[in-house]
Order: C-alpha cells, then structure tokens, then sequence
C-alpha cells in the first residue's frame, strides 16, 4: 500500500469505528404509530403559560443576596405563597435545543439528532405544543422556529426578534426578554380589536410561551456572578409578574391559567455550557395557578434531600419537590388537558398537583398508558427483525402482564382506592421504561464485539504491515516463507469468504440497518488480511528471540505502553501531562546527548518543564485575561524577529521572497495583537467591535496559513513559516493563556527537532540544508545515504512523543467540560452576533491549529531521521488504536449522567482525534512540501 493508500484506508476505518459509536449508544429513542392518551380528569386549567429563562442556574434564582433580599421577589413570593417549587434536573448535553426538548417534548434528544438540526426539527416528534388547540410563542429565532415546523397544522404560532439581537457586545442583554415582554402585551392588546383572535382565546387547550434568552447571553458575555446577570433575574421576574397580572385582567381573574416558570440549563462560573456539572444540569422550577397545590410548610428539612441546597436559599420551610426536565412535559399536558406527547418518557409529578387524589390517579393512569404504548411498538420493532429463535424478550414485562397491570389499575381507581392506583401507576412507568431502555440497548453487546474486533483486526493487519514492509524480516519471509507459496491462501480465502457470507445473511434475514453490515463485515476483511500476513509476524517473532533483541524490544515496547496509559488517564486528570512532560524533560540526561550537546539538551528540558506548567492552570474559559493575550503577542513578535535574525545569520542563501515574506508574518502577529487590543477595550465598554477589526481578523485567519507555500521549503525557513503563520489567528482566539501555551508548544518542538537532529549525527550545517520536497538530505560530498532505512527501536518512541504532544496540545489548555463547552469571547475579534455555525467552525480551526503545529514539526523530524513516512503513519495509527480501544472499553451507560456523557466523549475525542491526525498528516505534507513558486 502506497502512503496515500494508508491514509484512505485508515480514514475509511476508523470513520467505521467511530460512526459505531452513534449506532451503540445515540440511537433515536424515537418510534412512532403509538395512539395519544389523555386523562379523563376534567383538566384544571383552560391555558397555560410557560416562561424559560435561557441559561438560568437554580442557585443564581433561588438564593439571597448580599443583603438577604430575593433576588426575583416575585416568584419567591409564589413559592412562599401559592405554589410548588423544585430543581429540574437536566441531561447532558446541556443545552437549548436539547432542554427545549425535553421540557416541551418530554424525551432526551440523542446527540446524533442534535447534530443534524439546530433551529429545526431533524426527526419528527410530537409536543405540547403539538397537542395544544393554539400555541402562541415569543422569543429567540433559534428556539421557536424547532416546534412550529415540527407541528402538525398551523395551530403554532411563533414571534421572534432579528437574529442580530443576539449581540454577545450588546450593552444590555435585558432588552432581549424585554422585547418579550412588550410583544406579550401588544398581543393581547391586539386581541380587544380582533374578534378572531379573542375567539380564540376563550377556547381551552391554550399554551403560551416565552422564550427568555437575555440570562442566558449576559451569562456568556458577564458570566453568572456579573451584576447584569443577577440584575437580568430581576427583569425577567418584574415581566413575569407583569405578564400574570395582564392575563388576570384579561380572563377576568377565572382561575383557569396555568404557569410554569424553568430554565433549560445552567450555566457554569465561567459562562459556557454544555457539560454535566451540577451549575449545569440544575434548573429553577415554580409552577402556580390552576391545578397546581398551594405552598406546603415542612419541618424544616424541605424534603429528603442529600444536599444542603435548602438552607442556603433559605427555603427549609417549604416542601421542595425535584423533578427530572422530561417530567415538565406531561405535567403541562395534564394542567391543561392535552394528550400527553407520544414520545415523552416524563413521569407527571403529582406532588406538584393540586387536585384530589381521583384526578392524580387518573392522569398517572394516561401516563403509564402513553409510555406503555411506547414500550410496546418498541417491543414489536425488535421482535420482527430478530430471528424468533434468537429473541429475548424483556422478562419483566410480558404482553400478558401489560394487560393484567392496565387492568389492575383501572379496577383500583374504580374501587377508590387512589392511593394504590397511583403507586401502581408509577410502577408501571418504572418498568415500561426499563422495557424501553432494555430493547434501546437490545444489539449493544453485538455490537460491542464486532467493533472490539475491527479494532484488533485492524492493529494486526497495520503490525503485519510494519513487518513485512519495514523491518529487517520482512523480505525475507515473504521470499521463503509466504503462506501463498504453502498453498494456504485459497483454503484462508475459502474460510473468511464463508464466514463473511454466513454474517450478511444473519444480517439480512433480520433487516438490520445497513451501517451494521459495516462493523460485521469488516472485522472479517481485516481478520482475513491480518491471517495472510501470520507468517511474516511469526518469522519476526523468531528473529527477535534469535538475535536477542528481546529484553530491549520488551522495556521500548512496555515503556510505550505505559506511557499510552498515562495519555489515556490524561483525559481524565489532566495534571498527568505536566508528569510526562516532566519525564520527557529528564529523557535528555540518557542520551548521547547530554556529553556532547548539553545545550541543545538544556534547551529541551527548560521547554518542557516550562510547558509542563499549563496542565496545572485553571482551564481556558474561567475568565478572560486580555493582558496575557497581548504578552503573548508581543513575546511571539520578538521571538519571530529574533529567530528571522537568527535564520539570516546562519544561513545567508535565504532567496528575497522568503524574507520578505517572513517579515510580513511577523507584522501580521504584531496586527493581531493590535486587533485583540481593539476589540478587548470595546468589549469593556460593551460595544461591539468595529466593521475594519472583524474584517481583517477573518483575513489573517483565512490567508495567514496560506503564506507559507510562498516560502522556501527548506526545513528550517518553512517551519519558521508556519510557526508564524499559525500564532497570529491563535492569538486572534486567545482570551487567557493558550497564546503563550501554543508559544511553549512552538518551542518545545523546536528543540524536540534539535535533539533529533543531533541524535542523527547531523551538524549544524548539514540541518539547514535538508529539504521537504525530496523527503532525503540533500548534502555536499560529504553527505550521508539518503535511501529510506528501516525501522528501529528509537522510532516508537518519536511516535511516542508525537502522539503524547498531540493530546497536549489538545488538552493543554483545558478539559472534556472545556471543550463541550466554550467561552464566546473566543470570537469576538470575529464576531459578536450569535451565530452558532460560524462560532463553531472558528472553535474548532483554533482547537485544530496546535494539532497542525504539532504534525508539520513531525513531518520534519521524518525527514531528519529519514524514518519511511508510510512506516511513521502506521506506527502513529498502531499506537493511536492502543487508545482507542482502551476508550472503547471504558464507555459507560450507567451511573451519573455527567460521568456516562464524558466516557462516551472521551471515546469520540480520541477517535476524531486519529482521524484528524490522518488528514492532518496529509495536510502537513502539503503545508511542508507545497509551494505556489516556479522555483524551490
């Protein structure tokens, strides 16, 4: 396989195994053909009003401030007063369209639905609002839009503000809930003029619904502890006041209005989210009015409760009832007399509930109807694919005892005996949603074998490789010790073909999706090719006990292993890379080195132990820190003067072009330390940054990395080239440290390709003549052989130090919550308007900058060290999969949501990850050896 070959065929793999992810864990919970149910209570309410202030934390809402005063006096009112109150707790991943979904929807979204749509419905599901006669709604352009296009009719009527409201520079974020407000008012006074619209408003089975955005924007731009944010509580709970007193007048005070007040996620310290940490996953609930019970006075402990959440907001005396954010959904539905959605798996809290104990009965009876439903076509979706003698059916819940528990409920609710009914009910729920988890998970464990051997066939296959192609052994065996030559291939060939035949027929009788013909069928193509090539790995086996290479083969290849685990538990405390870094560093005293280039080996330690820091910091996103941002620049500036100076200085055959162009790098950083500046100070001043700033950020990001083909392609001059290039759009995304990380970064690769240098026996002129064009050294007379060698034991560990640098780079500056969720102020010399997409594409470029840094100064070490690329990208793929099984193995569905969310997401970090590295690789042969010059 040809080097291009390998990329493709590493890509195409672990694109298999990492979609794999989303078919075992992020199906869509989603089936459809259930009949709605509806209690046949009389509903309590003829309306409902929902407001959910965007990005709201429980104890931002809840608690006192400095002067023991509520901050949202208000609904602190309606809980001391005349209603029920809670935390809705929520799911990662935390945000908006997902929360939205589960409070209106009443089922979690799964992430592979979230990513096909943000403002619109990927997949049909039903809601409240859905179910409603008329729901009217108000808010941000982003939400409202997903439940109208997903409703059947045009009973959803939605009223956004423009897009560009949404200005994170904006210098008053309550205007967004504010315009809310106001637009609430004038429909309503609209309605005295249109006989139309206040027909339609004395009907029953009404929603209403305000989408409070301004919290959720003060707390990325001001973070939670900001005065605006506390001060934009206090707006939103004047406007709901406002709001309630409108409706009283307007229905004539008839006690027929429903109100829940949420939020669809929290938001952490810092102002992102998107995580699992409590600030997070822990949301306000107040519900009031029609049907729902008046304030309960407790003993002082507000309930059963592992926290001490009560008596920090001084709220011990009243009865406290948490909810999950699915529960919202049917309790809406059962206020005010909808069918509760058909696809929610919220249980309605009937603690919330105000009726008697009849009506409670009857709308848990509805609830466990619906979810039952659920269960049922879920049921019959795997028992028709699944072969019959094969099918295991949930033991818990068989077609008889649906039946013979329906039944047993209605009879309790009939006898009177509510109490009973209720406790039955919400067994039922209990178990149906187990049903519904066991048949969601039903192909997991198949699943988890195919995939755990496409990771072993493939590791085998890329080792075979290695050996046959790369080591001493290799021709050797292939000349004398060939399976072919044994005539085993047409028997293995016979063997894998039968198997591969047998699986897709297995396969096709059950109508499986045809993504699992992928992760079956592939272990067996890769199996096969790992089989023919057993000889070779046999051979080398031999070889290696023979020469007695086996006690230092063991310490290289343990040695790499543990530190393959160190990476991995880097993932999960992050402090673990400063410790590698630290043993990277004292790596330099067991080299030749160290007698011969102590400075070189000097200079390797300092960057390291200087870069072994970062790991210990806070993470990037607690706060910004433009000061740092600017050192970082000003320190790029004059590293880049002096390293030009330098390069000039040692090497006077640098063409005019490529210090032209060097020189203007250097400007460029200098103008986007001069735009952050620009851009920090308006923000300060709340003002958005000018037209000219943005206009030539997104030219330096887009044109910077491009300056480099322009350039000389020897080693030296081009790594320069992209050093530069790269630090000035960082610094553009810089709000703390990451400029000076990616600077420490910059120069412990430098001397990683110093040591290198000299561990080859190249002087320093010999270095500066190397080139990336040919992939040899192109020297004197005097030059060294330039034809490709084989591998040796010092290769594993430059892989080694390229992949542990690549998960420094990617996790140097943060964690799995930082990088789920990021601080808009990123973008801000970008823009500053809201716009997901955009801000996005610009997170991802900067989280993938130190990725390209890191493989393009790989890229010259394989020159240096004239290692054969092929060899280096499978030895980079070998290692990189010793992670990801690992990663595999470690995913989770139990436990906190917090911890089942970031094992999946270290799995779908580590795999994008070696994908990225792939690309990136090719890349970096482009950026290292391309040139838009005539002349090299």
């Amino acid at each position: 396989m040809k080097v291009w070959q390998v990329i493709v065929a590493g890509v195409v793999v672990h694109l298999i195994l990492f979609y794999s992810i989303f078919d075992i864990y992020f199906t869509s919970p989603l089936v459809h053909g259930m009949t709605p149910y509806t209690s046949r209570s009389v509903p309590p309410a003829k309306r409902l009003v929902l407001f959910v202030a965007d990005g709201l934390r429980a104890d931002k809402f809840f608690e006192l401030d400095e002067g023991g005063r509520p901050r949202a006096p208000y609904l602190r009112k309606v809980i001391e007063e005349q209603g029920a109150w809670g935390v809705s707790h929520t799911r990662v991943p935390t945000e908006s369209r997902p929360g939205h979904v589960a409070l209106i929807a009443g089922f979690y979204e799964d992430v592979s639905a979230v990513a096909k749509g943000w403002k619109e419905n990927p997949v049909e599901f039903d809601s409240v609002f859905n179910e409603s006669r008329n729901t009217w709604s108000w808010g941000s352009p982003d939400i409202l839009p997903m439940f109208a296009k997903g409703a059947t009719g045009d009973h959803v009527t939605i009223n956004c503000y423009p897009a560009h409201f949404e200005d994170f520079a904006g210098s008053d974020m309550t205007q967004l809930d504010l315009w809310v407000f106001k637009a609430v008012k004038r429909f309503f006074e609209s309605a005295e003029k249109n006989a139309t619209l206040m027909n339609a408003l004395q009907k029953d089975k009404l929603v209403f619904f305000l989408h409070l955005l301004g919290i959720d924007t003060n707390g990325h731009s001001n973070k939670p502890h900001s005065e605006e944010y506390v001060m934009n509580i206090k707006v939103v709970d004047a406007g709901v006041q406002k709001v309630v007193q409108m409706l009283d007048n307007f229905f004539n005070e008839d006690g027929k209005t429903a109100y829940v007040m949420t939020s669809d996620h929290g938001m952490t310290n810092w102002g992102s989210h998107g995580a699992g940490h409590p600030s997070e996953t822990l949301t306000p609930l107040v519900a009031w009015g029609a049907g729902v019970r008046q304030s309960l006075p407790t003993d002082g402990s507000c309930g059963q409760f592992p926290d001490n959440f009560c008596n920090d907001w001084r709220l011990q005396h009243l009865k406290r009832v948490d909810v999950s954010q699915a529960d919202v959904a049917p309790l809406m539905s059962f206020l005010v007399g909808v069918p509760f959605p058909v696809n929610s798996v919220g249980v309605l809290p009937v603690n919330y509930l105000g009726g008697s104990d009849f009506e409670k009965a009857e709308g848990l009876f509805a609830n466990a109807g619906q979810i039952l439903a659920q269960y049922q076509v879920k049921m019959t979706q795997v028992q028709e694919r699944t072969i019959s003698v094969s099918f295991r059916p949930f033991p818990d819940l068989s077609a008889s005892a649906q039946v013979d528990l329906m039944r047993n409920i209605r009879n309790l609710i009939n006898n009177g005996r509510y109490s009973d009914a209720i406790n039955e009910s919400k067994f039922v729920i209990d178990t149906a949603l187990k049903g519904l988890r066991y048949y969601q998970t039903y192909d997991r464990f198949f699943l988890g074998i195919s995939v755990t051997l496409g990771f072993l066939g493939w590791m085998g296959y890329v080792l075979h490789l290695i050996v046959a192609d790369h080591t001493i052994v290799g021709p050797s065996t292939l000349q004398g010790k060939s399976l072919g030559a044994q005539g085993g291939i047409p028997v293995m060939y016979h063997v894998f073909a039968t198997i591969g035949v047998l699986v897709a027929l297995l396969l096709y009788v059950q109508s499986l999706p045809w993504t699992y013909y992928l992760y079956c069928l592939t272990p067996v193509l890769l199996w096969m090719k790992f089989a023919q090539g057993w000889n070779t790995i046999y051979a080398a086996l031999k070889g290696v006990i023979k020469e007695a290479y086996v006690m230092p083969m063991a310490l290289s290849t343990l040695f790499c292993f543990l530190g393959l685990e160190i990476t991995v538990m880097s993932f999960f405390y992050r402090e673990l890379l400063s410790v590698g870094l630290v043993g990277m560093a004292f790596w330099a005293i067991s080299t030749p080195l160290w007698n011969t280039h102590r400075t070189t080996c000097l200079c390797w330690m300092t960057s390291c132990l200087l870069m072994a820091v970062f790991p210990l910091l806070p993470v990037v996103g607690g706060s910004t820190n433009y000061p740092v941002v600017l050192l970082s620049g000003v320190l790029s500036f004059l590293l880049g003067i002096y390293m030009i100076w330098r390069l000039w200085d040692q090497n006077g055959s640098i063409d005019t072009v490529s210090k032209t162009l060097l020189c203007i790098q250097v400007a460029v950083i200098a103008i986007a330390t001069i735009i952050v500046k620009v851009t920090s100070d308006r923000i300060a001043v709340k003002t958005a940054s000018p037209f000219f700033t943005q206009a030539l950020s997104w030219i330096i990001l887009c044109v910077s990395p491009l300056l480099p083909l322009l350039t000389d392609i020897s080693v030296d001059v081009r790594l320069l080239s992209l050093g530069l290039a790269f630090m000035a759009p960082y610094i553009l995304t810089s709000i703390t440290y990451e400029g000076l990380f990616l600077l420490s970064l910059v120069c412990v690769l430098y001397s990683w390709l110093q040591m290198e240098t000299h561990l080859e026996h190249l002087d320093s002129r010999q270095a500066r003549v190397v080139s990336f064009r040919s992939s040899r050294l192109e020297l004197d007379k005097k030059g060294i052989e330039q034809t490709p060698r084989h591998l040796h034991i010092g290769d594993l560990r430059r892989v080694f130090f390229f992949i542990f640098l690549i998960t420094t780079a990617f996790f140097g500056t943060g964690n799995i919550a930082s990088i789920n969720s990021f601080d808009p102020a990123s973008v801000y010399c970008f823009l500053t308007v809201f716009n997901p997409f955009v801000m996005g594409a610009i997170m991802m470029t900067k989280v993938l900058l130190p990725f390209l840094v890191v493989t393009c100064m790989l890229r010259a070490v394989q020159v240096v060290t004239r290692i054969p690329l092929r060899a280096l990208m499978l030895l980079v793929m070998l290692m990189s999969d010793v992670m990801g099984l690992n990663f595999f193995f470690l995913v989770r569905d139990y436990g906190s949501w917090l911890e089942i969310g970031t094992s999946i997401s270290h799995y779908v970090i580590c795999m994008s990850m070696i994908i990225f590295v792939m690309v990136l690789m090719g890349l970096s042969q482009l950026l290292t050896s391309g040139s838009v010059r005539r002349k090299a």
